[in-house]
Order: structure tokens, then C-alpha cells, then sequence
């Protein structure tokens, strides 16, 4: 798992570079936090674990930073009624979540038969796919445990 977070780290700063974008270290910081998180953090998340190492950092700039990065195709931004959108730098692509209704912890569950499944969709409506969004809300096993 560190590796992969250490791979997608340098993709998300070549990204940045090859879009000739500045690389300070609040920006370096988001990255890191983005690539390293399973949690799916929110701007309030992110921003309240930087704001010790930066106390000079603001809300507004962990977001710019990760539009900036959402732009680039580096960041997937997850939007949910009545909550915070969410960031997952760790899989910048569509796919699955599933998403606590209690806690709202969002986990990365792996589908195999979901290329399967959007072939199909083309198949049978005709529609080419650009993107799509598939969230399976439930109760988390933390969550079941404590009743």
C-alpha cells in the first residue's frame, strides 16, 4: 500500500509539472494527504490535519489545490446529499463505492465484472459510456459491532 501511495504521489506532482503549476509545499502537502488516503477525505478533513504544519493555510486554498488536481484527472471528486463532496486521490477513475450510512466511511470495494457490466449497458442502450458513478450504501461492519 505505501508504495502505491508513493507511485501515485509522483503521478499527481509530474501531472502538476507538466502542466507548469507551482509546487509549494501546501500544495505538495494536499497531494500527499490525497494519495495516501483510503478514507476519502473532505477540504475540512484535509484542511484540518495541514493546519498545524501551516497555520497560515485556509480552506480555500485545500480547495483550489484540489480543483486544480480534479482538473488535471488526478483527483475523483464524490458528491453525496446533505454532506461534504469527498476526494479520492488514490483511484482517479470511476468505480465503485461503498459508503457507511452510519459513520459515512467510503471503502474501494474491487469488481471484477464491472467492465462487464458498462460493455453491456453500451450493448444493450447504445450509449457510449464517459463516465459513470456506482455507490452501494449500507452499515459497516465497525458500525454493526457497536450496534
Amino acid at each position: 500500500m505505501e508504495y502505491e501511495s508513493h507511485e501515485r504521489y509522483k503521478e499527481m506532482v509530474a501531472a502538476l509539472k507538466q502542466h507548469h503549476q507551482k509546487l509549494t509545499p501546501q500544495r505538495l502537502a494536499i497531494i500527499r494527504i490525497l494519495a495516501e488516503s483510503e478514507g476519502h477525505p473532505s477540504v475540512e478533513d484535509i484542511y484540518s490535519q495541514l493546519q498545524r504544519r501551516f497555520p497560515g493555510i485556509s480552506q480555500a486554498t485545500v480547495y483550489r489545490t484540489i480543483m486544480l488536481i480534479k482538473s488535471l484527472g488526478e483527483v475523483l471528486e464524490l458528491g453525496f446529499a446533505g454532506g461534504s463532496n469527498r476526494y479520492d486521490g488514490r483511484k482517479p477513475h470511476p468505480h465503485p463505492h461503498a459508503v457507511c450510512i452510519k459513520c459515512n466511511k467510503i471503502i474501494d470495494p474491487d469488481l471484477e465484472t464491472l467492465q462487464d457490466m458498462t460493455k453491456e449497458i453500451t450493448n444493450e442502450t447504445g450509449f457510449e459510456i464517459v463516465t459513470y458513478r456506482l455507490d452501494f450504501f449500507g452499515i459497516c461492519p465497525e458500525c454493526r459491532k457497536r450496534g
